[in-house]
């Protein structure tokens, strides 16, 4: 893992009796990860590389078919957009290829925090590029293009400032009453510039993971901006 890992997030893998590995930057913990499966004779649980075919999203068991039961209880089902961010990709992928499959009126908006390159690489289509540093939002964002992000699937993709993403979930806070993670405001963000898009043209419109492990990451740069 990257050396500036959230301290909070170190002390659980040992407590739980994993040890860290780390190094100085983030497009260096693939090739890491392997010569350590050498090195341990061990294996390396690759999550990023089939992450987009881990579920059937062509079935009922998958999150995407869970979001659009649930809509049906809802006055409008068939929601505008679907505001996602990317780790490895595969949550994205699901969704956009069941939506397609389905042939549902909605569209697929991936929110990407700084230090990614899933948003570059969307509009660029270079698939080389890498980052040197990796995100500040724990969970989303990637220094190199995963093998499970399937931009293809996706109708638009929306960069979103740390410090946007940040004090989202410290309003939330004070409506919800309960912390939520960094990347629920980075998503909540997306969602929002969407409302207002929505708003703006007389439309009518229509949530991530609840940690405190993120915050000690985050403070510092809080602090600087």
């Amino acid at each position: 893992m990257p050396s500036c890992t959230a301290k909070r997030k170190v002390e659980q893998i040992e407590f739980y009796g994993g040890r860290c590995h780390f190094v100085d930057h983030a497009a260096q913990i693939y090739q890491a990860s392997e010569q350590l499966a050498k090195e341990l004779n061990g294996h390396y649980m690759d999550q990023f590389t089939y992450a987009e075919r881990a579920t059937d999203w062509r079935g009922n068991n998958n999150i995407a078919d869970s979001i659009f039961r649930q809509m049906e209880r809802e006055p409008t089902p068939t929601p505008n957009y679907i505001v996602m961010s990317a780790g490895t990709g595969g949550t994205s992928a699901t969704l956009g290829r069941y939506i397609r499959y389905q042939g549902y009126d909605t569209e697929l908006v991936v929110v990407d925090p700084e230090n990614s390159v899933f948003y570059d690489y969307y509009h660029s289509g270079d698939k080389t590029q890498t980052g040197h540093c990796g995100s500040r939002i724990e969970g989303i964002g990637r220094p190199r293009v995963e093998p499970s992000f399937i931009p293809k699937v996706i109708d638009e993709m929306i960069r979103v400032p740390d410090a946007a993403s940040i004090a989202t979930i410290q309003w939330l806070e004070t409506i919800l009453g309960r912390k939520t993670g960094a990347s629920t405001g980075t998503n909540v963000w997306g969602a929002l510039q969407l409302a207002k898009r929505m708003r703006d043209r007389g439309e009518n419109g229509f949530n991530c993971d609840a940690t405190v492990r993120q915050r000690g990451a985050l403070s510092g740069h809080l602090l600087q901006r």
